[in-house]
């Protein structure tokens, strides 16, 4: 016989973030009266959990200089739009074996995005140590952030700050090519909201996609060849 429903859990949520921050994700995992793509994001204070309404604000690093190694990134977190932080630190292995280590990142995924940067930009990162770390102890399975990942190496690696209003939504394929996301269009409004000026996203995202009245200036591309000539260009 099937279980009692009425003591079975109808509705399952789960905590998620880094211990060492204040921020929370609350999760849906489980909802048998609605979706389960929906999230929350708090902030742990003295009077208990207060929610943040502007996620993308403490996400993105508030500082007045430009460094080299970091990049934003637009995800979708459930059905909300996120503007996120990737910083990287690329530098000479001084024990020989190279280290990898990616927080907030899956470390496999960082490896692949390696190789394909080793294969198709040209660059020499097999005997550097590469260090990846997501903004605000959160971790990010998005495949959009690809894109923004392999611009933070690429800053780090040549030692070249990208634009603070610059940002980044694709998936990087294993032969280079930048791949379309989904909901590209909440993502674009997310950042044209919060002020940015460029944005990279894969030119076969565009088909039907409405950008008049938007400030922002979106760069089509299908390389991520093409992402680096059109990021280091100025």
């Amino acid at each position: 016989m099937p279980p009692n429903s009425s003591i079975w859990p109808k509705l399952r949520l789960q905590f998620e973030g880094d211990q060492h921050y204040g921020y929370r994700i609350v999760r849906c995992i489980k909802n048998r009266f609605g979706s389960t793509s929906e999230l929350g994001i708090f902030e742990m204070n003295e009077n208990g959990l207060r929610e943040v309404l502007n996620p993308s604000e403490i996400l993105v690093s508030q500082h007045e200089e430009n460094y080299s190694g970091s990049a934003i990134a637009a995800v979708m977190e459930g059905n909300r739009p996120i503007m996120i932080e990737t910083q990287s630190l690329v530098s000479s292995a001084v024990y020989g074996t190279p280290q990898r280590s990616a927080t907030g990142f899956d470390t496999r995924r960082m490896n692949m995005l390696l190789a394909v940067l080793e294969k198709r930009c040209r660059f020499k990162i097999g005997a550097k140590d590469v260090f990846l770390n997501i903004a605000g102890g959160i971790h990010v399975e998005d495949p959009a952030i690809n894109l923004a990942v392999v611009a933070a190496i690429l800053s780090s690696t040549a030692d070249i700050a990208i634009d603070a209003k610059t940002c980044f939504a694709g998936e990087l394929g294993l032969n280079g090519e930048v791949r379309p996301v989904t909901r590209i269009e909440q993502r674009i409004m997310e950042a044209n909201k919060l002020g940015f000026t460029r944005m990279f996203v894969s030119k076969y995202n565009l088909k039907g996609v409405k950008l008049s009245g938007l400030k922002i200036k979106i760069l089509p591309i299908s390389r991520v060849e093409e992402m680096l000539s059109l990021l280091f260009q100025e």
